[in-house]
């Protein structure tokens, strides 16, 4: 059982700001790992606009405030959180660590932060579950055979995991350019082994005139349906990753869907989306107060988790830093990741004079706009 002293005991001085990992990562990743890991989409505008977003934003400190009974501790879905700060689902980890998933899910443990465990994942889902009496989730991805997806769904309710989360912005993703440009490919250790046994289908067959996109890829993107299927299918709750039109969110509340992770997959998906955090006010004030809204993309602080919360959400979910500190530390790393993230958010909460997330509102912001 790893504590906060042994965490800290071997970890570099150097590592002081969660933003350290990614720097250092550079000495544990191979450069087209590192491409793979750190690029996003086409030109790279929405990796970019996830940052900008938060740079525009700063933060108004406050005094005479009593904080001295102040708590980062949050309920989502009736599961207590010691914070609001979560794991997001990242693929292939064994990438980056021989331990992969395994070690993300310890260091969850050690620091009681909830993990989401991507459908790619390069450990059994069973066996991360293992590893982490904290708050998991199971990402899903829909499979071209609803047997194969039921299958996952059924392995993740068996395994404890305590909700579904559908990512629905992907249908289509290729490696991002830069990735492309130094040939990577996903090496057999760490192939997503969940669906090493899946049903096999018969491949579609195009004719000279048909799009590869349009009648191949495309045929197997979930619609509304395929949700409102699959809330037949589980008790778990379940939540949608990577919606952005209010059109598509219409349609989720009418189905009563349980919560939205606001997310353009960390600028991995369609490029030229605005930033999550842009986004996220408008999708609050659709969805109303008492729903369940997270943030993921472009977090890369505690600052940046006080900002989101004060716009809007109620967690949020980090992403390719986690995989920055699994490769540095391996389990080490990422909880003294997630330690710092917790103490960031703390420092921002008493600065600002919030004593509990609640608290977190757009009084405790400054843009220019307010000026």
């Amino acid at each position: 059982m790893m504590t906060i002293e042994k965490i800290l005991s071997k970890i570099p001085i150097e590592l002081c700001q969660p933003g350290d990992y990614e720097i250092w990562a550079e000495r544990f990743i191979s450069p087209e790992v590192m491409a793979y890991i750190s690029g996003g989409s086409g030109s790279e505008i929405s990796l970019k606009r996830n940052r900008q977003a938060f740079e525009k934003i700063s933060l108004l400190h406050r005094a005479l405030i009593d904080c001295t009974k102040g708590t980062t501790q949050t309920d989502i879905l009736k599961q207590q959180l010691r914070h609001p700060v979560l794991l997001a689902p990242v693929a292939a980890q064994k990438l980056v660590h021989p331990e992969g998933e395994v070690a993300t899910a310890q260091a969850a443990n050690a620091m009681e932060a909830g993990m989401i465990l991507s459908t790619l994942s390069s450990t059994l889902l069973e066996t991360v579950a293992e590893h982490t009496e904290a708050t998991k989730w199971f990402q899903l991805y829909f499979q071209p055979d609803k047997h194969a997806t039921l299958n996952l769904v059924q392995r993740a309710e068996q395994a404890g995991y305590q909700a579904i989360v559908v990512t629905l912005d992907t249908a289509i993703q290729t490696l991002s350019p830069r990735a492309q440009k130094l040939g990577f490919t996903l090496p057999q250790h760490a192939q997503p082994i969940n669906l090493a046994k899946k049903i096999s289908t018969q491949p579609t067959i195009l004719t000279p005139t048909q799009s590869v996109i349009f009648q191949g890829m495309m045929t197997e993107a979930p619609l509304i349906e395929d949700i409102a299927w699959l809330q037949a299918q589980t008790r778990l709750p379940i939540i949608v990753k990577g919606v952005m039109h209010s059109k598509d969110i219409e349609q989720l509340l009418n189905l009563n869907i349980d919560g939205i992770i606001v997310s353009n997959h960390g600028g991995r998906a369609l490029d030229g989306t605005p930033a999550s955090l842009t986004l996220l006010p408008t999708i609050r004030r659709q969805v109303g107060e008492d729903f369940l809204l997270l943030l993921d993309g472009g977090i890369r602080s505690g600052y940046d988790a006080f900002k989101a919360i004060a716009l809007g959400a109620d967690a949020v979910c980090v992403g390719r830093l986690q995989i920055y500190a699994l490769a540095v530390g391996g389990a080490k790393g990422v909880a003294h990741l997630l330690k710092m993230l917790r103490d960031e958010l703390e420092l921002c909460m008493a600065l600002t004079g919030c004593s509990t997330l609640n608290d977190i509102d757009r009084g405790t912001l400054f843009t220019e706009e307010r000026t």
